[in-house]
């Protein structure tokens, strides 16, 4: 709302979401760091682009009851999200075709963090990324907060995503991740990044008008925004 020029604080703005019975993120207890100073694999501190990617599964459901999975891939450094696939199932070749497409763009990281899920620990996978040159890190099992970066998108993605939809078939779930993905990289906002979005940090492309090849163009109306646009289009109208 402050980037959009509305004068307003935080606590102004908590309390009406309270009054209107949104939900108020909880003070969050202080917590260690994801990483160790031993040096140790499972705990690598990203340090700069394409350092450390991190992937992992989100389920939901279609409006008939059957399941989708999503395969997020974001950079931990830049907080970038690289990709959101939703397929009905998984196996190792999807995965690595997922991957594959990502890595001709994107170029290919040193290490890839993930759980020790089927799909991850495939020896088809495991193959094709050191043949790439990209190294694996697995997590303890049963250790979530391992994969920390990838845990917090996927609680976000949740709660601003696919919490607010109801999908009807593959195709829209396909068409709104993606378009959510874009809002996420170049509209919101992460308070990690000094309250800006990571794509300008990610994409150091020169155009004429100012925005990534791909990334940083709005495509179409982000209905997740705030204001849905109508802000910026009333601003816009005034001048």
């Amino acid at each position: 709302m402050q980037r959009a020029d509305w004068r307003v604080g935080k606590d102004r703005v908590e309390r009406i979401w309270r009054r209107e019975g949104l939900k108020v993120p909880k003070k969050q207890k202080p917590r260690g760091r994801l990483w160790l100073n031993d040096g140790s694999c499972v705990r690598l501190r990203p340090e700069r682009r394409n350092h450390v990617w991190s992937y992992d599964f989100v389920s939901a459901r279609t409006h008939d009851g059957r399941t989708v999975r999503m395969l997020n891939l974001i950079d931990e450094h830049t907080r970038e999200c690289l990709m959101i696939r939703c397929e009905r199932s998984w196996s190792s070749s999807r995965v690595i075709a997922a991957l594959a497409d990502v890595m001709v763009i994107k170029g290919v990281p040193e290490h890839l963090r993930s759980d020790n899920g089927l799909e991850f620990v495939a020896r088809d996978l495991r193959k094709w990324l050191a043949a790439t040159g990209a190294k694996t890190l697995y997590i303890e099992p049963g250790s979530p907060w391992e994969n920390g970066y990838c845990e917090s998108f996927n609680s976000k993605l949740r709660d601003e995503f696919l919490n607010g939809e109801i999908f009807y078939s593959m195709k829209e779930i396909r068409v709104l991740a993606e378009r959510w993905r874009i809002h996420y990289n170049t509209v919101r906002p992460h308070s990690s990044l000094g309250y800006r979005s990571p794509a300008p940090e990610a994409w150091l492309i020169e155009t004429s008008q100012g925005y990534g090849k791909v990334e940083s163009k709005e495509r179409f109306p982000l209905f997740h925004t705030p204001d849905c646009g109508e802000i910026t289009k009333q601003k816009a109208a005034l001048h």
